[in-house]
């Protein structure tokens, strides 16, 4: 069986790419709780081995929940690649041009207001923020983001509302927090309550969901990305440790599920690896060198 600190893969029940049978020409890996240490740093052995495999002509992309102005923390490791998908899929960023976002897929405002609506009458008691493509403004009740001090406070009525319909910035996600429905609880209850309108998924460890377009998924940026450079999900290795890699880490030939990952994404993985704090990702990347 495999062990959380083995990098080897398990079966890939499906995937078609079990072992090194199939080159790996892409690597997709999440950053928090996966590819950086819990204090946001990239270890030194990580460094080496996310520039290891460009040199191996392996494409890297980070693919996260965060937002493009979050992504100083992996700006300095990355080489001849500069493409991320953050916003859990909903913007592709050019890292090389200091995080520009060059590809948008929202949540339409009329769908993020019907979501407000939708979860006040499921779920009492939750408050939300508006991410948008020049930063993220929250209800008064929502807690603080400390990284955005500019951030603007109103009701999401007052955040969504265009003075000129159409013409605001495009609305990247929306997030829900709950001050006392358990994490799980409120992902199930949310995705009960908003169904069409928006994929609501979460990556944080307190009762905060994060909801984006319809379809709009780390998955379905990433299967965009690979099929423009001809590159077939077999031939993509996945690391991730939250639910909001879930779909990407079932999608990809061969995926990892962190040694501190989610019960849920651990089910999904074809395989395993260490945790964060002990390099899971750098270990998988090691072997994948060694094994070309």
């Amino acid at each position: 069986m495999t062990s959380a600190t083995d990098p080897r893969p398990r079966p890939a029940d499906g995937h078609g790419a079990a072992g090194a049978t199939v080159p790996v020409r892409l690597i997709a890996t999440d950053l928090d709780g996966t590819l950086l240490r819990d204090d946001k740093s990239v270890s030194e052995r990580t460094v080496a081995a996310l520039a290891a495999a460009e040199a191996a002509g392996i494409e890297v992309f980070f693919v996260t929940g965060r937002p493009a102005r979050w992504m100083d923390v992996v700006s300095a490791h990355v080489h001849g690649h500069g493409l991320a998908i953050c916003a859990n899929g909903a913007a592709v960023v050019d890292l090389h041009a200091g995080g520009k976002i060059i590809e948008v897929r929202p949540l339409e405002r009329a769908d993020a207001r019907a979501t407000v609506e939708a979860l006040r009458a499921a779920a009492p008691g939750t408050t939300f923020a508006v991410e948008l493509t020049t930063g993220i403004h929250y209800e008064p009740g929502y807690p603080p983001f400390l990284f955005d001090p500019a951030a603007g406070i109103g009701t999401a009525e007052e955040l969504l509302h265009e003075e000129v319909p159409g013409e605001g910035a495009p609305v990247v996600k929306l997030l829900a927090h709950h001050p006392a429905i358990t994490p799980d609880d409120f992902l199930d209850l949310a995705r009960e309550a908003v169904g069409s309108l928006g994929t609501v998924t979460r990556s944080s460890p307190t009762a905060l969901l994060e909801i984006s377009g319809p379809g709009v998924s780390k998955a379905s940026t990433l299967a965009r990305c690979c099929a423009e450079r001809g590159i077939a999900p077999e031939e993509v290795v996945a690391f991730g440790d939250m639910p909001n890699d879930i779909e990407m880490l079932a999608w990809a030939g061969r995926s990892y599920a962190m040694g501190n990952a989610h019960p849920a994404v651990l089910a999904v993985a074809s395989g395993r690896t260490a945790p964060n704090e002990e390099d899971g990702v750098a270990a998988v990347i090691e072997q994948i060198l060694t094994e070309r």
